[in-house]
């Protein structure tokens, strides 16, 4: 829970959005858990709030792995992004849409470019590409 809200006001989270992530808990709960993260105090929490906790914690280092510097990767979660899963909008609407879903979305999607599924169109390098058609294939 530290981590998860040292990661948070890295990105700049305010407190609605940090709700979302956690599951919307009550606000009162939150600050009960916020207050014993920070002073190392017991706290136990549902597996459903752990696995979104974990996810930041994913989509946080394949940021430090895929960007040079934490600003940048910062800037890549908040900017309008092309990839289909997130429409034109930044990755971080889909972070904070209050779904384990769209956590475990925007982490899938940064592990696939960490190692190597997924590269970003280029358009000097994808201008001229012409799809395969089913004659070019050969079945042996």
């Amino acid at each position: 829970m530290r981590t998860f809200l040292a990661i948070a006001d890295l990105w700049g989270l305010d407190e609605e959005q940090r709700l979302l992530i956690l599951g919307c808990p009550a606000r009162s709960t939150f600050y009960k858990w916020a207050k014993a993260a920070r002073e190392h105090g017991e706290l136990t929490l549902v597996v459903d709030t752990l696995t979104r906790i974990s996810a930041v914690l994913g989509i946080h280092q394949a940021l430090g792995i895929l960007h040079p510097s934490e600003k940048e990767g910062i800037a890549w979660l908040k900017t309008p992004h092309g990839g289909t899963v997130f429409g034109g909008r930044p990755p971080l609407d889909l972070v904070t849409s209050g779904t384990q879903d769209g956590l475990m979305t925007v982490r899938r999607f940064l592990d696939a470019a960490w190692g190597g599924a997924y590269i970003e169109p280029v358009q000097a390098l994808d201008q001229h590409f012409v799809p395969y058609r089913d004659e070019d294939l050969v079945i042996s």
